[in-house]
This record gives structure tokens, C-alpha cells and sequence, in this order.
């Protein structure tokens, strides 16, 4: 950016450049890759990195400090393009699409939509570890929960949505994405459940207090349905209302669209995850967490399972999800194991560890090694490589760019 810019302009000058990237015929070829991938035909093995703002290099990298907007609003916006612009660069098959989206504003938000908050301990540094602090001390705190509504402040979301729109609306569609607050983790019931009752202490309710431990599971089964039910009767599903841990593209689904106009939920993606049920037993997982996952997620028209947590003894009991279209194999999965049970039944989502591929040593011959003896493992799925949870890069984002040329290499043997 030249020197002596506004804060506008340079935001303005950010949104540009993305429109252009955005409308390159090379989105289209992801858009076809995705679509035929997750609907199980074969492709070539697509690649994926995971860059967000929560992330301790992405931090270090497009914090408030590294950026020249002034203004708290533009700044943020001026962020959000810079990792946009950033992610494109790196090559690999996101896809960036032609749109800027506004979440509504919700009555309730992010770990606080059972009417109590879950807070957390937070460490000193950034990338330090957290602790629950969960607030359902007895099961009679059970009484101060209330199930989470789909309230959604007009005004304050018609506000945010035009200070978007007249800095960037000639360059960009704003989507307005009117979507649930119970969605993603904050549907899946695990991540929800830990915060409120703190991650031993539901391994000690299921065998201690089973019973109060499923009055608890069902009520929140039940806020979820509610709350989804509610949203799609308002109408507020969209097709942008969608999550999975690749793209949201199938050839049998309309494919993602700004300010589509309501959808059902039959006809989107959903992501469910149960990563602090990952040292629970097979049987338990199922008992105290999937069947109550179970009904929330057969109103999905294709569901993606699975965050950090290893599946690798689970996948028997997710065939129940008749939605059911994606795994994910995390770094401590049996690779070979998820392969025999996942065959093309399913997408499968491996997860090389990051710490063996870009956050500690840069070794170029051990990142083939592992990708090639993973593939391998892998051989004959429906398969795509997904860089994640990235925290570290050494001080260098350059690494990961330079994976993706890796990657993409090993990759043209499988």
C-alpha cells in the first residue's frame, strides 16, 4: 500500500485485489474438484491449509501491530482480506469466493447460549493452555440453563451489514448470513457440555451420575432441535449456512450462493465433532454423546465428523448417520485402520500432524516421507490432505507455501 492511504482507501485497495482473485477462472476448476470429490468420484488428492486468526503465528503475523488501518472496524476488515489475500497465496484448493459475509447478530453468542456463561482460565501468554471453568457445579444448577432461542437483532445486524456495505459494496456482494447460533461446535453438544461442566468431571457423571448426566445430554439435544427448527421456519438457512471441514460443494446440492433466500436444512452441509469425548471408550462415546448427536444431524443433508479427536475405534457406530459423508482422520488416528472401514464410503479427511510437517523443524524429506506413507495407507479412498491446527511456524509463513508445492507434488503419484 502506498504511503499517505485512509483507512478506507486501503481496505478498499485490500477488497480489490480479492474481487480480482476471486473471479479467476481457477476457482471454478476447485469448485468442479470439490463438488465431484465430496461427492465420492475420483480426483486428484485436493489440498487444504488452515489459516485463522486464533492461530499463534497468524496472530504474530496480522495482529493489530502488522496492520495500518487506525479505525477498530476497518482494521479488522483490513485483517480479514490480508489472510484472505495470504491464503491465497500459499496455492493449495480453497476456494475464495465473491462475497464478503456479515454474521447476524445473535441474543447469544459463542460459549453463552445456555444462559450461563462457560468461562475459562486463561494463561498468561497466547498460546498457553486454558481450563474450564464450568459453571454447573451440582446438577441442580441444571435449573439456571435455558434453551438457546434464535433471536437475532435486526438492527444491530442491518447496521454492521451497511458499515460493510459503504466501505466495500461496490466491489464485493455482502452476504448476510442469518444462520442459527446453534451450529458448528456450538451444536455439536460436546463442546458445550465440557464448558459447562468442566472436561473430567463428565468422564467421572458417566459413571457416577449417568442418569442426571443424560438429563442434561437430552436437554441440550432438545435446545439444539429447537433452535434449528425455529431458524429454518423463519427461514434463515442459507447457502451459506454451511460448514465441513473442506468446501461446501457436491454435484447433487446447489453450491454455496450469497444471499441465496432460505434453504432447508436437508439440502446443506453441517460439522459435528465430539473432541472431548477423545479418551472415551467406543461404547461410551455412543452411549453419552452420539446418540444424542444422532437426531440433530439427520435433518442435514451431508454431515462432516470429526475435529481433533481419533476415530480410529468409532467409525462402526458414525454409519448410523445416514447423512453422514465425511471423516476425519486426525494425526493420532490409525491411518491404515480408518482406511479399511472407511474404503469409498465416505470422504476421508487425513490430517497429518503439523508438528512433523511445518512447526518444528523444517525437514523437507520427513514432510514427503509421512505424506507419501499416509497416501499410501490411504490408497484406493476418496481421500483430501487438510493442514490444520497450525500454531507455530517458527516465525516463518513462508513454510507453508512451500508445503503446499509439496504437497502437491507427492500427491501427482496417488
Amino acid at each position: 500500500m502506498s504511503a499517505g492511504m485512509t483507512d478506507r482507501e486501503i481496505v478498499r485497495a485490500l477488497a480489490r485485489q480479492y474481487a480480482e482473485i476471486a473471479a479467476y477462472p481457477v476457482q471454478d476448476e476447485r469448485r468442479r474438484l470439490w463438488a465431484a470429490h465430496n461427492s465420492l468420484k475420483r480426483t486428484r488428492v485436493p489440498v487444504l491449509t488452515q489459516t485463522g486468526f486464533w492461530q499463534k503465528w497468524a496472530f504474530d503475523h496480522f495482529g493489530d501491530a502488522r496492520m495500518q488501518c487506525q479505525d477498530p472496524f476497518l482494521r479488522d476488515l483490513e485483517r480479514y482480506f490480508r489472510l484472505a489475500l495470504f491464503q491465497f497465496d500459499l496455492g493449495d484448493d480453497t476456494i475464495q469466493e465473491p462475497w464478503f459475509t456479515v454474521n447476524a447478530h445473535q441474543a447469544r453468542g459463542w460459549r453463552n447460549i445456555w444462559g450461563l456463561s462457560e468461562d475459562m482460565k486463561h494463561p498468561e501468554n497466547f498460546d498457553g493452555a486454558y481450563a474450564y471453568q464450568p459453571p454447573l457445579k451440582e446438577w441442580s444448577d441444571m435449573a439456571k440453563l435455558s434453551p438457546p432461542p434464535h433471536q437475532i437483532d435486526e438492527d444491530a445486524t442491518r447496521h454492521h451489514a451497511d458499515r460493510v456495505r459503504e466501505v466495500i459494496g461496490d466491489l464485493l456482494e455482502i452476504n448476510v448470513d442469518r444462520g442459527p447460533v446453534c451450529q458448528g461446535f456450538m451444536s455439536d453438544i460436546s463442546t458445550s457440555l465440557a464448558g459447562l461442566r468442566g472436561l473430567e468431571q463428565i468422564m467421572i457423571d458417566m459413571y457416577e451420575s449417568p442418569d442426571e448426566l443424560k438429563r442434561l445430554l437430552a436437554f441440550m439435544r432438545d435446545g439444539i432441535l429447537a433452535n434449528n427448527d425455529a431458524a429454518e421456519r423463519a427461514g434463515d438457512y442459507s447457502l451459506t449456512t454451511q460448514s465441513t471441514a473442506g468446501m461446501t460443494y457436491t454435484e447433487d446440492r446447489e453450491p454455496p450462493r450469497a444471499n441465496s433466500g432460505a434453504r432447508p436444512r436437508s439440502q446443506l452441509w453441517a460439522f459435528c465433532a465430539a473432541q472431548e469425548l477423545a479418551q472415551v471408550s467406543p461404547a461410551m462415546h455412543e452411549e453419552f454423546m452420539f446418540n444424542y448427536q444422532l437426531p440433530i444431524y439427520e435433518h442435514f443433508g451431508m454431515v462432516a465428523y470429526g475435529c481433533c479427536e481419533d476415530l480410529t475405534r468409532k467409525i462402526s457406530f458414525l454409519r448410523r448417520m445416514k447423512s453422514l459423508r465425511t471423516i476425519g482422520v486426525t494425526p493420532w488416528a490409525d491411518v491404515a485402520k480408518c482406511a479399511e472401514q472407511i474404503g469409498t464410503d465416505y470422504v476421508f479427511g487425513w490430517r497429518p500432524n503439523p508438528t512433523d510437517q511445518v512447526c518444528a523443524d523444517w525437514d523437507e524429506s520427513r514432510i514427503r516421507r509421512i505424506l507419501r506413507e499416509g497416501l499410501e495407507a490411504s490408497r484406493g479412498c476418496i481421500v483430501h490432505i487438510h493442514l490444520k491446527d497450525v500454531e507455530n511456524l517458527r516465525g516463518d509463513p513462508t513454510r507453508l507455501k512451500r508445503w503446499v508445492a509439496i504437497a502437491r507434488e507427492v500427491v501427482e503419484g496417488f
